[in-house]
């Protein structure tokens, strides 16, 4: 049965992918007949202009999306895409997470955090020839020459401060592109409704749906009084957008065309079926049992200690996501063998190759990738070994303290001046995520799965080595009571040493950062060598996979990278796994029946209320499922309560092709009109990461109007009201 379906699938492909795709802005005019036929009426022209609306009103958070939605800076994301803002400005005594925040006047709105920036892009161009032309033969060479032109690029890109540039591989090398990003490193929380607000329906409801999230946050820009990206100071003024996008607080219904813009994070459509199944059958399921272990752990000790569980409320929150997405991507190769689908697909692809170029370089290919999957197993434990975050820190300082005595431009990326800010930023923020107690804990787990293992380094082991008497435990014990990185200004300091300085230290993880070192960059070395040898073989099969997809017909796109990418679709729900047909919107009522009082069903009571009330204002849809309404109205009388089909929508369901790093993304009606926030996918959807299957992958939104309704009718927040400019149909 599993085979009917795979071929079923593989064979309509060609006809049904119809909004697949996460493209490049620049790509958008070659699929203009297609956003048309969706009825996105704004000129494909229009989207491909990154200095034009709405194109650049989208910024990333580095991590997720956000858009800016006034003059005065302010933009607006998913709550879990601020959870280390809203967690970085949260005590015992204020506690943001469970009791949300409103600034309400811009001198209340506090420092997002010292390492929150928003990115926006200004400029993307292809770089390929710089960085293609003439390159070395010798793996290592051919890598570290790769890298050198990608700093030079950098460099020239950096004239101005202001900006941050990066230079990113697509379609597996084939093609390099420089992105010049403004970088604002003054970022503030200005209103986050609570964790039972934005996070409604916690792990359980994570990834399923129907969903009742209000998953938004409101942030804001803010830049030097010369209108210039400057840090963090009390006397900075909001920063003003080139533009900033229009609401319509009249959202959106089933059937309607909408598209979303963001920085999704990384896809695997074009690897091998080789590479599925290694992704199945080992790396998912090892990196799934340790987030569980993980997340037990310090929930388990959060719940004696509540700051402990507000500074680790984030780290739990994205290791639990990471986790629920891996064991979906593992049921979902199970329930429509998605392993069998990419075989069928990749034989016919040879099938076709064997006339058009040589099956060796395919033969050639899987062994690479066979070498880069038994190295990442021999390395991994003994990573995850170095899990402690102040292990982390000496690692980074000591290898700063190494780089720095290169020119900078000599400097592997990461260690170079450009980097330094950021680099302190980091050290600074580990007070806000930090605790000796679990991250002990922690890395004791780590270091006795690797001490169970037969790949073991004979360096980490005679450091980690017990005396007679002690055991594991009480040695960790005695490297945190004597270690200074424990203190911030200490970490800071290490910053200006010289490698002498480090090498006679005699603090515990200083020391064996020391010791680790050589270890570390043999280890980086062999990935780089293999790294060369891809760039090799990966793009010239990637260039006869393209020629073969434009063969076939179907859409020729590069797989998410973390850059600015477009994806349309309309608004639709889908056949689920359990037979039943998901509608495609949520509401209201949907939150109260969930309601249990007991986390994570625990809406706050002022939700209830104002539900309870009725009182729904401006943001009411009427008739809000009219095929259902016209059917059920056959049955039975619809005269006595018409209200039964009105609410405010909360949720809604699309087809555009989303990933992680998508979050936040803005959704957009047909008018270029912000009507939603995109936050997370379906179950069934998970498997997309490798397959996009039309018939059931949806991506799940926040509906504008219960943004709208939760700012106008629960948390009164009129002065943000006041700043948004609001249209209707």
């Amino acid at each position: 049965m599993r085979n009917l379906v795979a071929a079923a699938l593989v064979l309509s492909s060609g006809v049904a992918l119809a909004d697949e795709g996460q493209w490049q802005p620049y790509q958008m005019p070659s699929i203009a007949d297609k956003l048309k036929a969706r009825g996105i009426d704004i000129p494909a022209e229009q989207l491909a202009d990154l200095s034009r609306y709405p194109m650049n009103a989208v910024v990333g958070l580095g991590y997720c999306t956000a858009s800016f939605v006034s003059p005065q800076g302010l933009a607006v994301t998913n709550h879990h895409c601020a959870f280390r803002a809203i967690q970085y400005n949260s005590s015992k005594e204020k506690n943001y997470l469970a009791d949300g925040f409103l600034a309400t006047s811009m001198d209340k709105e506090p420092s997002a955090g010292p390492n929150e920036r928003l990115y926006v892009t200004e400029a993307v161009t292809d770089v390929s020839a710089q960085i293609r032309d003439a390159l070395p033969e010798e793996p290592l060479a051919r890598v570290e020459t790769i890298e050198n032109r990608q700093k030079a690029l950098i460099k020239e890109c950096e004239s101005d401060d202001n900006y941050r540039c990066s230079v990113r591989s697509f379609h597996n090398g084939l093609e390099y592109y420089l992105i010049k990003q403004l970088m604002i490193r003054d970022v503030r929380l200005v209103y986050a409704p609570p964790e039972s607000v934005g996070g409604y329906g916690g792990d359980i409801d994570n990834y399923e749906y129907p969903r009742h999230s209000g998953d938004f946050t409101f942030l804001r820009a803010y830049v030097g009084k010369d209108g210039k990206p400057a840090p963090y100071a009390e006397d900075n003024v909001p920063y003003q957008p080139k533009s900033f996008l229009k609401i319509n607080a009249s959202g959106v219904k089933a059937g309607d065309g909408v598209f979303a813009a963001g920085y999704p994070g990384s896809t695997s459509r074009y690897r091998l079926t080789t590479e599925l199944e290694f992704a199945s059958d080992w790396l998912y399921p090892t990196q799934a049992k340790r987030f569980q272990a993980r997340i037990d752990t310090i929930e388990a000790m959060g719940a004696a200690d509540a700051e402990l569980a507000i500074k680790y409320a984030g780290t739990v929150a994205g290791m639990a996501n990471r986790m629920k997405k891996l064991n979906g991507l593992l049921d979902g190769f199970k329930a429509t063998d998605i392993a069998a689908i990419k075989q069928q697909r990749e034989d016919a692809f040879m099938t076709w190759y064997a006339s058009h170029g040589d099956a060796k370089q395919m033969d050639e290919l899987k062994a690479l990738i066979k070498e880069g999957q038994t190295q990442y197993q021999t390395t991994y434990y003994f990573n995850n070994a170095q899990s402690s975050d102040l292990l982390t820190a000496a690692n980074s300082l000591y290898r700063l303290a190494k780089e720095k005595q290169k020119a900078d431009a000599d400097r592997e990326l990461g260690y170079q001046e450009r980097d330094m800010k950021m680099f302190a930023d980091r050290l600074k923020r580990i007070d806000s995520s930090f605790d000796v107690k679990v991250d002990k804990v922690l890395w004791q787990a780590d270091i006795e799965e690797y001490l169970g293992q037969d790949q073991r380094v004979d360096v980490l082991d005679k450091m980690l080595a017990v005396k007679d008497g002690q055991d594991l435990s009480s040695m960790l014990d005695g490297l945190f009571a004597t270690t200074g990185l424990t203190d911030q200004a200490t970490r800071l300091g290490w910053m200006d040493k010289t490698p002498a300085d480090f090498e006679a230290s005699n603090d515990p993880f200083i020391k064996l950062a020391v010791a680790l070192y050589d270890t570390r960059m043999a280890q980086e070395k062999a990935e780089k060598t293999l790294d060369g040898k891809l760039s090799v073989a990966r793009p010239a099969m990637m260039q006869a996979v393209i020629a073969y997809n434009k063969d076939k017909g179907w859409p020729v796109y590069p797989d998410a990278n973390g850059t600015l990418r477009i994806t349309y679709g309309m608004v639709d729900g889908y056949q689920s796994r359990d037979a039943l047909y998901k509608q495609p919107f949520t509401r209201l009522e949907g939150i109260v029946a969930k309601h249990t009082g007991v986390e994570p069903f625990n809406a706050p009571q002022k939700v209830l209320d104002a539900i309870k009330r009725g009182d729904m204002g401006t943001h009411k849809v009427d008739d809000l499922y009219p095929d259902a309404r016209s059917f059920m109205c056959k049955l039975f009388s619809c005269q006595d309560k018409p209200e039964a089909f009105n609410s405010v929508p909360v949720n809604f369901l699309s087809s555009v092709d989303t990933t992680g790093g998508n979050s936040g993304s803005p959704v957009f009606n047909g008018r270029g009109e912000l009507v939603g926030l995109n936050f997370d996918s379906t179950y069934e959807a998970i498997t997309k990461d490798w397959f996009f299957n039309p018939e059931i992958t949806r991506a799940v939104h926040v509906d504008i109007r219960y943004i709208l309704w939760m700012m106008d009718k629960v948390d009164n927040a009129q002065n943000l009201l006041q700043e948004l400019t609001l249209v209707t149909n």
